[in-house]
């Protein structure tokens, strides 16, 4: 998760996970061979907009095990547990800069359907 989220403090992150986790947000893993490979943070939710829908907050594998079908395999999962949950939508937002991710999402069959606008507020 610390190639995805530099930001975020290690000593910080099971606190703020816990907190997410009263909203709904779950964090899985994959693992091979006694190591974590791919991380994803997600939560089911509803709107107006999608009805019932699973969105990704965070889903990332480490660099140095990219290209071997880690992340795949966890998106492919990911995709299944929406289905199992009754979601009639799966969504997830990912950073203009990056492409290699974008190249990924089109891969599995997703299409860009929206902008994302954001304020910091200060």
């Amino acid at each position: 998760m610390a190639e995805l989220r530099p930001h975020l403090k290690e000593s910080e992150f099971v606190d703020r996970v816990r907190r997410l986790e009263t909203s709904g947000y779950r964090l899985i893993f994959l693992e091979n061979d006694g190591a974590v490979k791919s991380v994803a943070g997600f939560r089911v939710s509803e709107n107006l907009a999608w009805g019932k829908f699973l969105y990704v907050d965070d889903l990332v594998t480490r660099d140095s095990d990219g290209g071997q079908g880690f992340g795949g395999a966890l998106l492919d999962w990911l995709f299944e547990r929406a289905k199992a949950e009754g979601c009639q939508q799966f969504h997830l937002d990912s950073g203009v800069h990056r492409f290699e991710a974008h190249r990924f999402y089109f891969k599995k069959r997703m299409a860009i359907t929206c902008h994302h606008f954001a304020l910091k507020l200060e």
